[in-house]
């Protein structure tokens, strides 16, 4: 939250500013070029590499041809086209970029949890364009992620696909034409197992049989308010001045999911509640689209598959609460094996920065092949968003959404040297490292102006003690005038003895 008390009209002379760019400087390790990467030339070619396309095998000493942002050819010879920018990739491997299927960065809050059911706050309103984790994401190759609202609530807020453009505002980060989603949440975070408030009473639901209810209670609900609105559009053909029913902004994303506009993702992790929403799933006809987190999905990996549910885990965590105890690191593996669509997520702007490495685990943990782990972590998170004609591998007529490493992204030494996304570097490692000396002189140079500034700040007068308590030191109280004493009246002396001829003295010493 900013304070707008914070900087005054004298604000730009404030050391307080000054500290505040020193911040920007060290939050921020990016010059204003790479933050706005120029328009990427029409025409770009990548050579020499080796192509990982993910879905149709490995292409040594391979090219790709970009035209307008889009992937134009793939293949072992391409000629540059006149006028093309070429990045000569000899030595290293391109790949698909990472699509994160859950992720919370890029955003001002998260959780609406005054409430169950917060189905009307929508995640595309409070985007943080300047989150740096963009950034630091797009040196870790991630090009796109599902930005999903807390687990506070059963059913909580709409989510949003994102393209990582840094640098660009809000309303360019979204993934043009991606599906909608809604978070769904079960087990101890929405029957708030481990919060409450001192003095209030704790929310409804409390228990996991009260999650159940609240969603089978929330699309009743809806059913009945898309019913509503069915039998409005009917009577309404042909007819004028009929009263609409009243809108209910709570509902209306539900009925999106009924209608099948809208992605259910769920965070869960027992296996007892995963088959409860399956349960409700088919009793109100919609479809769970994935499960997050989902870390007992192989004990119900046949049920799954045979929902079509896609499954987005996390490769080795476990064990770090009560419901996570039964998480196995072959997880990924065994649903991958029973015919379920997995992908690795992160739910962690750091643990982003690696998902190549934590998709490697699953051909140790459960023995999944090359091509299989990089689709934990690009295909099949497409898939699981529905972006799959757009993103996730290396084909003709998709986004060129590109991650360049210089070894095998599934090594541990492996590291992005470049990021584009729709044809335009994001990222240029290279770049980066040769501008951070400049970027340093800058950091320097506005600590030494701060060091100046607190040194020609004027000491601090220490207060008078004579001064009262409450009184500013400044002010002085006036002298309080003291009544002027009166001077009793001076009576006649009676004349002296001297007779007549002497000297009288008369009322006021006059002679």
């Amino acid at each position: 939250m900013r304070n707008s008390n914070l900087l005054n009209a004298d604000g730009l002379r404030t050391p307080l500013l000054y500290f505040l760019c020193v911040l920007g400087l060290v939050y921020f390790p990016h010059s204003a070029s790479a933050a706005n990467p120029p328009d990427a030339p029409a025409v770009i070619l990548i050579r020499n590499a080796t192509i990982l396309t993910v879905s149709h095998g490995t292409i040594e000493h391979g090219s790709i041809l970009i035209k307008d942002g889009k992937i134009a050819e793939v293949g072992a010879s391409i000629n540059a086209p006149k006028d093309a920018q070429v990045i000569d990739a000899a030595g290293q491997f391109v790949m698909p970029g990472i699509i994160d299927c859950h992720s919370h960065i890029a955003a001002e809050s998260v959780n609406e949890g005054s409430v169950s059911v917060s189905s009307m706050v929508n995640m595309a309103e409070i985007l943080n364009p300047d989150d740096i984790d963009i950034y630091r994401d797009l040196a870790g190759g991630v090009t796109a992620a599902n930005i999903l609202h807390g687990s506070a609530n059963s059913i909580g807020g709409q989510t949003l696909v994102i393209k990582l453009r840094w640098g660009q505002p809000a309303a360019k980060l979204p993934f043009e034409g991606a599906i909608p989603g809604i978070k769904f949440a079960l087990g101890e975070n929405p029957k708030r197992s481990n919060f409450s408030v001192p003095g209030q009473p704790k929310r409804y639901p409390a228990t996991r049989m009260g999650v159940e209810e609240t969603i089978r209670g929330a699309f009743s609900e809806a059913r009945d308010y898309k019913k509503t609105w069915d039998d409005y559009n009917k009577r309404a053909a042909g007819k004028k001045n009929l009263i609409p029913p009243r809108r209910d902004l709570r509902l209306e994303p539900l009925v999106e999911v009924l209608e099948g506009k809208r992605y259910v993702h769920s965070h869960c992790y027992r296996e007892d509640e995963i088959l409860m929403l399956l349960r409700v799933a088919k009793e109100f006809g919609f479809r769970v689209r994935t499960f997050q987190h989902v870390l007992e999905g192989y004990k119900v990996a046949d049920e799954l598959a045979a929902a079509g549910v896609g499954a987005s885990t996390f490769s080795d965590w476990w064990a770090y609460k009560v419901e996570a105890y039964d998480a196995i690191p072959y997880n990924a593996a065994l649903m991958t094996r029973r015919g379920v669509v997995v992908s690795i997520n992160s739910d962690d702007a750091e643990e982003a920065t690696h998902l190549n490495q934590e998709a490697a685990k699953s051909m140790k943990f459960g023995g999944l092949s090359h091509d299989e782990a990089l689709k934990l972590v690009t295909l099949n998170p497409a898939i699981q968003l529905g972006i799959d004609k757009r993103a996730g591998s290396i084909d003709v007529g998709k986004d060129a959404d590109l991650a360049i490493y210089n070894r095998d992204p599934l090594s541990a030494y492996a590291v992005v040297q470049k990021t584009l996304i729709d044809g335009r570097v994001y990222f240029d490692r290279q770049r980066d490292m040769a501008e951070r000396s400049e970027r340093e002189k800058e950091k320097k140079a506005l600590i030494d102006k701060l060091k100046k500034s607190a040194e020609k700040k004027p000491e601090e007068k220490k207060p008078d003690a004579t001064v009262p308590i409450g009184q500013k030191p400044a002010e002085k109280k006036p002298e309080e005038k003291k009544p002027e004493e009166k001077k009793p009246e001076e009576k006649p002396k009676p004349p002296s003895a001297g007779g007549i001829g002497s000297a009288a003295v008369l009322p006021g010493g006059a002679l």
